[in-house]
């Protein structure tokens, strides 16, 4: 997470190689889904444009997309910044992306006395179109294959870390190559992996970097039903914003676009999803699953929920929106973590998992690949073992502000400092600047984030674990409570004392000795970090190495019928209209303003569902309107924002969440209950018309007459 970097990145200056952890809670299981059906498709849908899947969309939609529809797609749509995704919707540069997605543009075009939160933005002139400082968008113009020249280059190396290292070395040639050839020349470029190194491309990006807010609805509106609302449905959120690029100070001009239908969607038509997914972990084997369902995944979400606790009681005086947005992001990952356990913990979609990583293993075999290749699987089975046998000092011991506080990550600093002062001067004194006190900003915080790791570690260490004991032991030999632990900790440390740091930063060995509290609880708990953190550093090594030696296989297995993980590049996916049934009855395939209503006045117009003023007396027409709708369709995070179009490159939605039920999406795709969840083009317009009088962006959106090639596309090369 964004805000974990500062010590963290002390440490790694110091040499020290962190482990990162993830973690979960557990929900009802999901049921129904047929164990016996697991194949290459539970790897979901994600296509890239360097291999198109046309064959697949004929087959599957009896809808011929040729190389004009594709090229058309990909140049409509944008990477927004490097958290979400985005489209051109207008010929005058006009950006569509979530709510969720601008919060931060909206704060940090905030003046004095405004609160866009509560008020939400829309700019009635172009002059009051606000440009946002560092905020830019990526739009993909040239791709190519590369994957011969990179692995030819990790081929010749020995070991797993020089494989790395060539692999690493190889992408600087070609980008430096790349830079100078004709085409490519002024483009952000990007090498990608596919298939977890089966395959390798490096993209070529215009980027646009004068952007600026149109339109932005208030908080109320893009987030209702907050939390508890969040990934389920039926929905009634109006997460969308937009924004326009610039260039050279005017409005651009695209020929690339996604005109708006308005006019719907109907049940089973087939939709599609144009957009950068994040991350998925799909091609990960059943021993690795078994290892985040088990250790993983349990402890980052035990993270979560205290870092995010802390933070909601500290809002409550600071009553930051910075706070409250990261408390956003943490209750958002919360809920994300426990659909994905729940489905880790799921019988039914780990026997899928294991059919076909056994149906893999026989075509692998079939196709006489090599005996080292065929012992992959055993391979990364071995190496999660010995994961397994140093996660707790490798997770739980590890510094960081977020994880244990300021003072106790810095007292990790100062252990290892001391260490290079003792016996590499050379090194140290290159370190030197780390050794500054930190700045305790708020105490309680402090205290919190504190607790919260000695909790953690007691309960996964136990009581009788040197670190625990030491730290929760009191002078009279009881235990005290990570709470009490905390508070004197961080009460009688003199890590904040300038003159006391100066002298550890200059007299070898006074870190060894000090009785500071906080340097004796860092001298037992950190050596045993650093040697779990080594350990974990050369497994994980190997492990990457294998996984690309299974995506090579998944490849040569499967060719494109398989599309490779997430990886924030982007993708399209297809899927279709369609209804599920949920908690004893049927979900709409599209809900309405009037559902919207519902929900404000059945909870008594308290918050989460309360509704800014302006929203209190609509207009009947209003209420029938369509708000938000659902499809098949195989999204993960970082698609927030993106396009939902149909065979038409008309856009009818935008895409913002998923079902509980998606939530497993990070390791396997099972669409019978996964659904995309949508704001109806239909709705953004209406809102705009009846609530905000944005009439120039209606007229804008719903005036195009399509997308006109003035140009003729840039062709992506396979």
């Amino acid at each position: 997470m964004k805000y974990m970097k500062f010590r963290s990145a002390q440490l790694a200056i110091l040499g020290v190689a962190l482990l990162a952890g993830s973690a979960l809670a557990q929900n009802t299981p999901i049921t129904g889904v047929d164990s016996s059906k697991g194949g290459p498709l539970d790897l979901g849908k994600m296509w890239t444009f360097d291999n198109p899947p046309s064959a697949f969309f004929q087959k599957t939609y009896k809808f011929t997309a040729d190389e004009k529809w594709f090229d058309e797609a990909r140049l409509a749509s944008l990477r927004f910044a490097d958290y979400c995704s985005a489209s051109f919707v207008s010929a005058n540069g006009l950006v569509m992306t979530n709510h969720h997605c601008a919060r931060e543009s909206g704060t940090g075009v905030t003046r004095k006395g405004e609160d866009l939160n509560a008020t939400g933005f829309f700019a009635k002139t172009p002059a009051e179109e606000r440009k946002v400082d560092g905020l830019f968008v990526d739009q993909l113009v040239e791709i190519d294959d590369i994957t011969k020249r990179v692995q030819d280059a990790m081929g010749s190396a020995t070991s797993e870390q020089a494989q790395l290292q060539a692999r690493e070395q190889a992408f600087a040639a070609i980008k430096q190559e790349y830079g100078t050839k004709e085409g490519w020349k002024g483009l952000e470029l990007q090498t990608i992996t596919f298939y977890n190194g089966g395959r390798y491309a490096l993209y070529g990006f215009k980027r646009y970097t004068d952007v600026r807010l149109v339109f932005m609805p208030e908080l109320q509106l893009g987030f209702f039903g907050g939390d508890y609302d969040n990934f389920t449905y039926p929905r009634y959120a109006l997460d969308c914003s937009f924004f326009r690029v610039y260039d050279e100070g005017k409005p651009l001009k695209t020929t690339h676009f996604f005109r708006f239908n308005t006019n719907g969607v109907r049940d089973g038509e087939p939709i599609f999803v144009i957009g950068n997914p994040g991350h998925t972990e799909r091609l990960k084997t059943v021993a690795e699953l078994e290892f985040d369902r088990d250790l993983q995944t349990p402890a980052t979400i035990q993270l979560l929920r205290n870092r995010s606790a802390a933070l909601q009681a500290y809002n409550e005086t600071a009553k930051s929106d910075s706070v409250l947005n990261e408390i956003f992001s943490y209750e958002n990952s919360l809920k994300a973590y426990d659909g994905q356990l729940d489905g880790l913990r799921d019988t039914g979609l780990m026997a899928r998992k294991s059919v076909f990583e056994e149906q893999f293993k026989a075509a692998a075999k079939a196709k006489n690949l090599p005996t080292d290749q065929l012992k992959t699987w055993d391979d990364i089975a071995a190496n999660t073992a010995q994961l397994r046998s140093i996660f707790k000092d490798a997770n739980y011991l590890a510094p960081s502000e977020r994880t244990m506080g300021e003072l106790l990550t810095f007292a990790n600093v100062v252990s290892q400092y001391s260490e290079l002062l003792a016996t590499r001067p050379q090194d140290a004194e290159r370190a030197r600047s780390l050794m500054e006190p930190p700045v305790v900003k708020n105490r309680a915080l402090e205290d919190a984030y504190l607790a919260a790791h000695l909790a953690e570690a007691q309960a996964a260490l136990g009581n009788d674990d040197p670190y625990v004991k030491a730290a929760l032991t009191g002078a009279d030999g009881k235990l005290r409570t990570p709470k009490e632990t905390a508070a004197y900790l961080v009460k009688n440390t003199k890590l904040t004392d300038p003159a006391f740091v100066s002298e550890l930063a200059t007299r070898p060995g006074a870190a060894a000795v000090s009785k500071d509290p906080m340097l004796a609880l860092a001298r037992i708990g950190f050596p045993r970090y650093i040697a779990a953190g080594r350990q974990a550093r050369q497994i994980t090594q190997k492990q990457e190495v294998l996984r690309g030696q299974l995506g090579r296989m998944l490849y040569d297995v499967y060719g494109t019928a398989v599309p490779p993980d997430a990886t924030f590049s982007l993708r399209i996916n297809d899927g279709v209209v369609q209804s599920y049934n949920y908690n004893g009855t049927k979900a709409p395939i599209l809900t309405t303003f009037a559902g919207l209503y519902d929900r404000n006045y059945s909870f008594a117009d308290k918050a989460p569902w309360n509704l800014p003023t302006r929203w209190k007396n609509p207009p009947m027409e209003l209420l029938k309107q369509p708000m938000c709708f659902i499809s098949t369709n195989d999204i993960i995070g970082g698609n927030s924002g993106s396009p939902m179009i149909n065979k038409n490159l008309e856009a009818v939605g935008l895409a913002f969440d998923g079902n509980m039920e998606s939530l497993p999406g990070e390791f396997i795709f099972v669409p019978d209950a996964n659904r995309t969840i949508s704001v109806h083009t239909g709705g953004i317009i209406a809102a705009m018309r009846y609530i905000y009088k944005a009439d120039r962006l209606v007229s804008e959106l719903t005036g195009a007459t399509g997308n006109v090639p003035v140009a003729k596309p840039k062709t992506a090369k396979k």
